[in-house]
């Protein structure tokens, strides 16, 4: 089991890591201690929905059509090798920092329904948790096990990030910690491309 739910955590890890708005959002409600647990679960929550939608449906199409596992095998490593390529160009050129947002406090509802829709209408999670993780997912012998490194990785990383917003605040503000965390995201990702196309 560990040897699919680990390669899992870290690509659901890997995947999250970068800073767009849903997890700006997330930071920001950290930072400002409104309504962190509800935002956190909300966001993890639709997470492991969608990553069992792409475990369950790819592992659905791979039985019915054999030819479908080696087209997400290579499509995945692409995409892996590509989105390490991008991390990694990130970490080179540098620049990124961040900048606390500011504004009044804003009820429960608002909260929720603003953090529903950063996580659901956004394309770029249906790519990271449906496809790039069910594709992922069916190269592994328990794929379900997979999954569940991957939703358990959004779980860590969104609770971490909603609770631990006011540590990292200063450590974030400066952009060589950015470049690190692209470095370091570049390489797990080539390091899954590689293991999907030896095994």
């Amino acid at each position: 089991m560990l040897t699919s739910f680990l390669p899992g955590f870290a690509l659901g890890f890997s995947l999250i890591l970068a800073i767009g708005a849903q997890n700006a959002f997330v930071l920001r409600q950290g930072l400002r201690g409104e309504h962190v647990f509800w935002v956190c679960l909300v966001c993890a929550l639709s997470d492991a929905v969608l990553i069992a939608g792409g475990v369950a449906g790819t592992s659905v199409l791979a039985a019915q059509a054999p030819w479908f596992g080696d087209v997400m095998l290579f499509g995945g490593a692409a995409f892996l090798i590509w989105y390490g390529a991008r991390s990694l160009r990130a970490a080179w050129h540098g620049g990124a920092a961040l900048e606390a947002l500011r504004g009044g406090p804003t009820g429960l509802a608002r909260t929720l329904a603003t953090c529903l829709a950063l996580t659901w209408l956004n394309p770029h999670v249906y790519l990271d948790t449906v496809v790039l993780i069910g594709s992922v997912a069916a190269q592994y012998p328990d794929r379900m096990a997979f999954g569940t490194g991957a939703a358990v990785a959004s779980v860590v990383f969104f609770f971490a990030l909603g609770y631990g917003a006011r540590v990292l605040a200063p450590v974030f503000a400066r952009p060589l910690a950015w470049r690190v965390l692209d470095a370091v995201v570049g390489l797990v990702m080539w390091g899954l491309a590689v293991k999907l196309l030896v095994m």
